[in-house]
């Protein structure tokens, strides 16, 4: 017991043994949570019908990031039954594999959007996203009023997609190609309102 404490002691007046053994510690703390991790994120593959965000999705994607909407909005509904009666089945990662970053999130000034996808109808959306109070008279949301007036630029739609393509993510070179076409004459807000209606598109039914 005293050989104990002596070694206890020696440890403790040593600053530099007890800031690497604590180095050490949380090494292979990290390593017993993180490598699993590693492995299973290798399994991870698509729900049925999850590809790839289309061009105007994915260019509504990049704007809903732009402008913070993460930050009021999560998108993932947890394995509690009274989120799963109101927003819908909970998140599955298979939804998630092509979201770089994943928007998972936890605040909720706001609710949760991973179902919003039909909920609304696209005017909807644009008379909420210009001004949410026409719509929600207690909404406390900003408005982004600018987003109808900002046209896409195909050019760089077409550049995030073949980004992503070298990172993994499925797009055919036809795709890419024909990403300028698909969101010429669009607007930012007809992109933003393209994201969210396919929001949960691909979810389980039920709770």
């Amino acid at each position: 017991m005293s050989q104990s404490n002596n070694s206890h002691e020696k440890i403790e007046r040593n600053v530099g043994l007890m800031a690497v053994l604590i180095a050490v510690a949380v090494s292979f703390g990290g390593l017993a949570e993180i490598v699993p991790l590693m492995f299973q994120a290798e399994a991870i593959e698509p729900l049925p019908g999850v590809e790839p965000y289309p061009a105007l999705q994915l260019a509504g994607r990049d704007v809903y990031v732009r402008e913070g909407c993460y930050n009021c909005h999560s998108q993932m509904v947890r394995t509690l039954r009274f989120e799963s009666e109101r927003y819908g089945h909970y998140s599955l990662a298979g939804e998630s594999v092509y979201d770089r970053p994943f928007q998972w999130g936890s605040k909720r000034t706001g609710p949760d959007l991973a179902r919003v996808g039909g909920r609304y109808s696209d005017d909807w959306h644009r008379v909420h996203l210009d001004n949410p109070r026409d719509v929600v008279p207690e909404s406390n949301m900003p408005g982004f009023p600018w987003l109808a007036g900002t046209p896409l630029d195909g050019a760089t739609v077409a550049r995030r997609m073949r980004g992503l393509q070298a990172l993994g993510d499925p797009y055919s070179d036809a795709q890419i190609q024909q990403a300028p076409a698909d969101v010429q004459g669009k607007t930012e807000l007809d992109a933003v309102v393209a994201y969210l209606q396919g929001l949960g598109k691909h979810a389980p039914k039920g709770g």
